[in-house]
């Protein structure tokens, strides 16, 4: 019995260690650079504790101590601060209906190489993976070595079973449970199982995190693509639904026995701003609306059928802000680009019809990581079993990924 008891005791210690040393771990992450005494003060921990902790990611790889870069604050040695160091990376895949973007981002966000291409026609799920694979194999070609693979982190345009990457339903690539987490990991083996998201729950967190709304508890990240969602900020936590389902906000009744929408229904708020609707708007071809964010810029003033899709914008996120209460709205994908062109007509509508108390509150913005919002949040996921556990992921790490992409 009391084998068993100093058995538990220390499984337990082992069990605080790694969860503190995945939480230093993940301040450094996504701070980039922190001193010991902020992450001292973070985590309530002493200073020694902290310090070993450190030191155990320097001999992992993870981190590495420098001179102090901030002003001194208060008597007695400047603390030493700790960095994150990029040697363990992630592939984040950015799935678009009408284009690919890979990317290795390495530790504290830091975009290493980034490939792109054409989703090929047809939208076939294991065409698709083979050009991810594709593209994947360009951005490690120059990897360090001893660099370690430590995950794989995809961004759909789809509602995503997030147990095994089952993606149910992606309407505007024609996908109806397609397991594309599978068939990637077919393609680039068992050493990275790909992890998957829905676009816009990426873009929120990747927002949130880094971007526009750091520090903001409540926010909605609307993605413009092709199609419409929503990611959903809740108190700092992901708003998921009883299946992860929920943001799927673009698939909203909107106009009775309106247009039909690729998910077939009528009258979803999508045909009225998603890329179409932009499109025809503008007089973009519909084989060029791959390229509607140039035809955007090149938008000096909105015509009156672009303004109308402006209105019918900020009239959707009146009834997201009734509803939901956030603090930022980040407008991402062509919305970014639409967004300046009829901002007076979007506001006008909020002004109408979102109640008064919660419209004061909120800010309407454009992304603070540009178009990158969703590549970022696919390398956050990626990194978390990482920074849930940075010894045990490492362990399974791949060490030589072009050998694995050759397969």
């Amino acid at each position: 019995m009391a084998t068993a008891g100093r058995s538990g005791i220390g499984t337990n210690q082992e069990d605080v260690r790694r969860h503190n040393l995945g939480t230093v771990l993940g301040h450094v992450h996504r701070a980039g650079r922190l001193s010991r005494a902020e992450l001292t003060a973070r985590m309530g921990l002493n200073r020694s504790t902290i310090a070993g902790l450190v030191t155990e990611l320097e001999s992992l790889g993870l981190a590495e101590q420098a001179k102090p870069s901030g002003a001194r604050i208060g008597a007695g040695r400047p603390s030493v601060d700790v960095k994150a160091r990029t040697g363990a990376y992630v592939l984040a895949v950015d799935l678009r209906v009408d284009g690919l973007t890979v990317a290795r981002v390495g530790l504290g966000g830091v975009v290493q190489a980034r490939a792109t291409g054409p989703v090929p026609a047809g939208h076939d799920p294991e065409t698709i993976a083979s050009s991810v694979v594709e593209l994947m194999r360009l951005v490690v070609k120059d990897v360090e070595p001893g660099s370690a693979l430590v995950g794989v982190g995809v961004g759909v345009p789809g509602i995503i079973r997030a147990e095994d990457g089952l993606v149910r339903l992606a309407p505007n690539l024609g996908w109806r449970d397609v397991p594309f987490a599978k068939i990637l990991a077919e393609r680039i083996g068992t050493f990275a199982v790909p992890v998957l998201g829905n676009d816009a729950d990426l873009g929120a967190l990747a927002e949130h995190l880094r971007g526009a709304g750091v520090g903001v508890e409540d926010l909605v990240y609307l993605s413009g693509e092709v199609g419409v969602g929503a990611g959903v900020i809740v108190s700092g936590h992901k708003l998921e639904g009883a299946g992860g389902y929920a943001g799927e906000i673009g698939h909203m009744p909107y106009v009775p026995q309106g247009k039909l929408c690729h998910c077939g229904a009528r009258g979803c708020w999508e045909t009225e701003i998603g890329a179409s609707a932009i499109a025809l708007a503008i007089g973009c071809p519909a084989e060029r609306v791959g390229a509607l964010g140039e035809y955007l810029e090149a938008v000096h003033e909105a015509p009156e059928d672009l303004r109308l899709v402006g209105r019918h914008l900020g009239r959707g996120l009146a009834g997201m802000v009734n509803m939901l209460n956030p603090r930022v709205i980040v407008l991402g994908g062509y919305l970014r680009s639409l967004f300046p062109l009829v901002h007076d007509d979007v506001e006008s509508e909020l002004a109408v019809h979102a109640l008064i108390a919660p419209r004061e509150l909120v800010r309407v913005t454009l992304p603070g990581l540009s178009g990158d919002s969703v590549l970022h949040g696919a390398a956050e996921l990626a990194f978390e079993p990482l920074l849930a556990d940075p010894v045990g992921r490492l362990a399974e790490a791949c060490l030589d990924v072009d050998a694995a992409l050759a397969v």
